[in-house]
């Protein structure tokens, strides 16, 4: 995954959650915010 500063992950993430933009690209934001330790 490129780069991506926490906040715009997390904002990606409720992004794509609300726009309902696939379940791979939800599911691989999700899989990220784990690894770096974020709360959603």
């Amino acid at each position: 995954m490129r780069a991506m500063s926490n906040e715009r992950l997390v904002a990606a993430y409720r992004d794509a959650k609300k726009n309902n933009h696939g379940e791979d690209w939800i599911r691989l934001l999700k899989i990220e915010i784990k690894k770096r330790g974020l709360k959603l």
